[in-house]
């Protein structure tokens, strides 16, 4: 039986967002947000939505983890350079990131560019992973077509053999905001969201209407 979606809906009534109440600098907002995400035991705190766009101008999304929040380089996740998102970065360098806190009836959208963290970065994660993880991400040719699960467990096998080391194709991204959306829920949909947008080397903040 189909259900009837256009009735699903939710009030939100937890706390409120404005002007007065928030930090100058976007990227520490973002910090305090993330604080309480994690202290609130919400699942899977870092897990955000990574939108990038194709050559052909097709959006894409999915699911990484945040690893890394530094202040000068912005948001850091790491991937298969050569899997889907991967080409769409190499090939536009524009990316936008999503989390949702559920649990604290809060969203955040953070717009900006991606590039390659350093190599010595990206050996210095990999190597903190665990074994397994490691040699996954060796064996996995992450977005291509493969015939079954059976061969993926052969690739697994013969990467155990070798050398558990970094394969140049895996590595880490870095994008660096140049604009961020705090948005929190608020009752009959009147949501409060304050954005901080980049001009020139300030950040300017404003309140959007829901």
């Amino acid at each position: 039986m189909n259900k009837d979606l256009s009735n699903i809906r939710k009030d939100f009534t937890q706390k409120e967002l404005s002007e007065d109440t928030v930090v100058e600098n976007p990227v520490h907002q973002f910090r305090l947000w993330l604080n309480e995400a994690i202290e609130s035991e919400q699942p899977e705190p870092t897990a955000m939505t990574l939108c990038t766009v194709s050559p052909d101008a097709i959006p894409s999304a999915r699911i990484v983890l945040l690893k890394k929040l530094d202040d000068n380089t912005g948001f850091w996740f790491y991937t298969n350079y050569d899997s889907h998102k991967g080409k769409d970065l190499a090939h536009n360098h524009h990316a936008t990131l999503n989390f949702f806190w559920p649990l604290l009836e809060r969203q955040v959208r953070i717009t900006g560019t991606v590039s390659k963290v350093s190599i010595s970065d990206s050996n210095a994660y990999f190597d903190s992973r665990p074994l397994d993880s490691r040699i996954g991400a060796i064996a996995s040719p992450q977005s291509q077509v493969i015939e079954s699960r059976d061969e993926l467990k052969e690739l697994l096998e013969e990467a155990k053999k070798g050398l558990i080391q970094r394969p140049k194709h895996w590595g880490g991204y870095a994008l660096l905001p140049n604009e961020i959306e705090f948005w929190q829920g608020r009752a009959s949909r009147l949501h409060d969201r304050i954005r901080y947008r980049l001009s020139g080397k300030d950040w300017v903040r404003e309140r959007l209407a829901p």
